[in-house]
């Protein structure tokens, strides 16, 4: 499979860059896919929810009436959890929800959301994303001519200081390198902007 390449400006350049099969061309495995981002969001939780159990609530050290003689059910401690104000039983505690998932399995995922694109037509290559400046108005006038209507990742395969200065201001774009790219981010922008070095390199490090 062969994918054009366009210049800044809309045209095409008259490239084309061939895909790799085993990359861009396989069917994707949804199941994969839910496991990468379901770890990745799971890695991300703070875990930091925690409830006061009966021994940590303030008060309750003094028995609330004597144990007989006032017709009530017997009761030593005012923060008993069956008493307002009385502590929580088995509530939430500060725990680590992060797993990990085996390398091979998040690089299929990301092989496979990558693959998802080309069949989609929502992979853009550009033959260079340098700006001579940091201007905002530069990338929305550049996603305007290369008619990305929706949110995008633009993925770069070095730092570009200027383009990351100038994508930050727009809520819909997202700049990445190479060495970040996740399964979460590619599914959350439907389009993915990038060039053909960058390309090239994807395909010798997830060709392999």
């Amino acid at each position: 499979m062969q994918v054009e390449v366009y210049k800044k400006d809309g045209t095409k350049s008259g490239e084309k860059v061939t895909l790799a099969p085993e990359i861009f061309e396989i069917t994707p495995n949804d199941h994969a896919i839910y496991q990468t981002v379901r770890s990745i969001q799971a890695n991300q939780r703070r875990g930091t929810h925690k409830v006061k159990g009966r021994s940590e609530v303030s008060g309750g050290g003094k028995k609330p009436f004597k144990q007989k003689g006032t017709g009530r059910a017997r009761a030593g401690s005012s923060r008993s959890p069956l008493w307002r104000h009385g502590g929580t039983v088995f509530g939430p505690l500060p725990r680590d929800y992060s797993y990990a998932l085996p390398k091979k399995a998040k690089r299929a995922a990301l092989i496979d959301v990558l693959a998802s694109k080309v069949a989609e037509n929502k992979l853009v290559l550009v033959d260079s994303l340098a700006l001579a400046e940091p201007k905002t108005k530069l990338v929305s006038a550049l996603l305007e001519t290369l008619g990305v209507q929706e949110r995008a990742v633009v993925l770069l395969k070095e730092k570009n200081k200027n383009l990351a200065l100038a994508a930050r201001n727009i809520p819909t774009v997202k700049v990445l390198r190479m060495e970040n790219i996740n399964v979460y981010d590619l599914l959350k922008y439907p389009y993915l902007i990038t060039t053909q070095d960058t390309v090239n390199a994807m395909q010798e490090v997830y060709g392999k």
